[in-house]
C-alpha cells in the first residue's frame, strides 16, 4: 500500500530495524508497538501485518488472535502502569494511517478528567517536549515483552 506509514513502521519491524518500543512482541498476524507521539506511558498499538482498512476484512482467524491480544495486553498494561483499566480504540482514519490498528490505552486512576473517555485523545500527537521518552518507552517494553512472552 503507498503512502501508509503503518505500513512503513510494520516492515521496520520485520526486517530488524525498529527499536525495542516499536517492536515489542510479534505474532504471526499482529505486532504491539508503543505509540511513538503521546504524552501517555504505556499507550500501545496493535498492528495487523497485513495492510487492511476496515474491519470486516479481518479473517476469522485474524479477529480470533485480535481479541486474545487486547486481553493479554490488557492484562500485561495492568501490571506495569498500574493503570485502573484500558481503554481499546480503533479509526483508522488518519491519512498516513489508513491501515487496521488498535490502541490499547492504559486509563490511570489520577488521570485528568480531560484525558478520560474520548479525552484519552488530547495525550495523543504530543509536541516533542511532552512526549514519552524513548527511554521510558523501552523501559515499558522490556516489561511487557516479558510478560506478553511468558503469557
Amino acid at each position: 500500500m503507498n503512502n501508509c506509514y503503518t505500513c512503513e513502521l510494520s516492515a521496520r519491524r520485520r526486517a530488524g530495524d525498529a527499536p525495542l518500543w516499536d517492536n515489542i512482541y510479534q505474532t504471526e498476524l499482529w505486532d504491539v508497538a508503543h505509540s511513538y507521539n503521546t504524552a501517555l506511558a504505556g499507550w500501545m498499538v496493535l498492528v495487523l501485518r497485513r495492510h487492511i482498512e476496515a474491519l470486516d476484512e479481518l479473517t476469522a482467524v485474524e479477529a480470533a488472535e485480535l481479541g486474545d491480544l487486547i486481553r493479554r495486553v490488557s492484562i500485561a498494561l495492568k501490571a506495569v502502569t498500574g493503570c485502573a483499566k484500558t481503554y481499546v480504540v480503533q479509526f483508522a482514519e488518519a491519512a498516513e494511517h489508513p491501515h487496521v490498528h488498535f490502541h490499547i490505552i492504559p486509563r490511570m486512576a489520577d488521570q485528568p478528567d480531560a484525558w478520560r473517555g474520548a479525552g484519552i485523545f488530547n495525550a495523543l500527537n504530543a509536541d516533542e517536549d511532552a512526549r514519552i521518552s524513548e527511554a521510558a518507552m523501552d523501559a515499558i517494553a522490556r516489561e511487557m515483552r516479558t510478560i506478553l512472552e511468558g503469557s
